[in-house]
């Protein structure tokens, strides 16, 4: 009898055991993600915001915290997890647990203020705008690097780059000047020497035809009529810098259709029309087709261009002033028809 009633706990014993341990095994291998996305932890995230973060993802959290527990994760570390639907509580502490994020690709192009970059990285890293604002103006950094503070926006060469979704802004100034130089090589550099210029003079002229033309296939050819003048000795006389001398005097939003005669007048180190040479500083965000535009410049004869108005978007080239003029004529005339005053 008393074997009996032995046999009969060791059996209910294993019997729990096993619903026990089945159980565990459930909690721990069984799918509980319930949909694929991005997981968003944040660098001052406390254990309630994660919570809330995860629910959106796992059918029940409590098995998730429990099997967290098990492996003893104190805390989710920082950043961006790409979740696959039917990811196990396994799959999923270990992820969390290693920190292996998922890299964000951070693009970014003609942003022509700091105010306007830092915006648009605020969208694709977890810094806010004014962080990055506050990191790109910081005097001791700008000091650094050996320029002004009008020249810092020349330190970030537009183009798609990836970033830790947590990345300070610290961290991203300084990941783009080393990105700044790994861009000016050997090879950048041996031509910039060759029209006797400095980086930053290069990317001062290359802002100006970036804004001159938005068609790449003609940069080279206003950079080569730009060079030409300078190796003459010539004044640029390049509209953008008298638009961006307004703007610094009426605002970012001053809208300038039409560059006017008394404007040419205007004191200003930007006013390529009263001053020999490049400008103080760059005067928007050149993109790569434009720097090499100016490395890569076009040899040819050119001094002059104006706006073909045959072909909206594209720029008649001259030689010499008469023919320029009569281009010129030609281009004010049509303004004048379109009603553009200002």
């Amino acid at each position: 009898m008393n074997r009996k009633i032995v046999l009969a706990v060791i059996i209910i014993f294993l019997a729990v055991g096993s619903f026990v341990g089945y159980n565990y095994y459930q909690k721990i291998y069984s799918e509980n993600v319930v949909k694929s996305g991005f997981l968003y932890i944040g660098s001052k995230a406390n254990s309630e915001d994660t919570e809330k973060q995860l629910s959106q993802f796992v059918k029940n959290i409590d098995d998730f915290n429990w099997v967290a527990r098990l492996k003893k994760m104190k805390q989710i570390r920082p950043g961006r997890y790409q979740l696959a639907k039917g990811m196990t509580n396994n799959d999923l502490a270990n992820l969390l647990r290693s920190g292996k994020q998922a890299a964000v690709k951070v693009s970014f192009n003609n942003q022509n203020t700091l105010e306007k970059l830092a915006g648009r990285i605020a969208t694709q890293i977890e810094a806010d705008s004014l962080s990055l604002l506050n990191a790109f103006r910081d005097k001791k950094f700008i000091s650094q690097q050996g320029i002004s503070d009008a020249q810092t926006l020349q330190l970030f060469i537009p183009n798609t780059y990836e970033f830790f979704w947590n990345t300070t802004a610290e961290q991203f100034r300084e990941r783009m000047v080393k990105e700044y130089n790994r861009f000016w090589n050997a090879n950048r550099k041996a031509k910039a020497k060759a029209l006797n210029m400095t980086p930053s003079e290069v990317i001062t002229l290359a802002s100006i035809v970036q804004k001159e033309t938005a068609k790449v296939v003609e940069r080279p050819t206003v950079a080569g009529m730009y060079v030409n003048r300078l190796k003459l000795g010539m004044l640029l006389q390049a509209d953008p810098t008298v638009v961006y001398m307004l703007k610094q005097k009426y605002g970012q939003d001053f809208v300038v259709k039409r560059v006017l005669y008394k404007d040419l007048k205007i004191e200003s180190p930007y006013n390529t029309y009263l001053n020999k040479g490049l400008p103080p500083s760059l005067i928007a965000m050149p993109d790569i087709s434009s720097i090499d535009a100016v490395l890569n410049y076009e040899k040819h004869q050119y001094l002059y261009m104006c706006v073909n108005i045959d072909k909206i978007g594209y720029h008649t080239f001259s030689k010499g002033l008469r023919e320029h003029n009569r281009n010129a004529s030609r281009y004010h005339r049509w303004l004048n028809k379109q009603g553009i005053r200002r």
